[in-house]
């Protein structure tokens, strides 16, 4: 999932790929806005597997911050939505992500023990570093509106700490 986001992501933002055919300026802030939020929920969701799975408490520690933190900025970004009357609209990438995290949580469904620790702890790492690319290098710079370009900003601080804590799980879990 991880190198598949990158890949949909960057393919949108170069418009290179068939079936992610929007190129990143084309991209609206209501698809901008979807995408991110796409992307915050598929991690709740990896991280409701892992507090279900899991008996590790580094990675269950890391689980409930990835479920408290993204629950937040997909709230806020709700909240901000709902007061620029902006409805978030569903797109070629969204639709990737979410068809991607799936497969990817059937994969992590199927594993347990210190095989699905390592498994999810890594894939969070990947996960991270490919969203807070994204978030980076063409969300935030493609976002027109500035109360979204703030709240993608905010969210990107938060997610690099994520990404730092999933490397150090990561190194935990060797």
């Amino acid at each position: 999932m991880p190198r598949l986001f990158a890949a949909v992501l960057l393919a949108a933002g170069l418009g290179v790929a068939a079936p992610a055919s929007q190129a990143a300026d084309k991209l609206t802030d209501p698809q901008i806005a979807h995408i991110a939020y796409t992307a915050g929920a598929i991690d709740i969701k990896a991280a409701q597997l892992a507090l279900n799975t899991s008996k590790n408490k580094d990675v269950l520690d890391f689980a409930n911050n990835m479920v408290a933190d993204h629950a937040a900025v997909n709230d806020k970004a709700l909240a901000l939505v709902k007061k620029l009357g902006v409805t978030p609209e569903d797109n070629d990438v969204s639709k990737s992500l979410v068809k991607n995290a799936d497969a990817e949580q059937a994969k992590l469904a199927k594993l347990t023990g210190a095989e699905f620790d390592k498994a999810y702890a890594a894939n969070e790492l990947a996960y991270h570093t490919a969203v807070n690319a994204a978030l980076k290098d063409t969300l935030i710079p493609l976002a027109a509106n500035a109360e979204l370009k703030d709240l993608l900003a905010q969210g990107l601080q938060i997610f690099l700490g994520h990404q730092q804590h999933a490397a150090m799980v990561v190194d935990m879990l060797k």
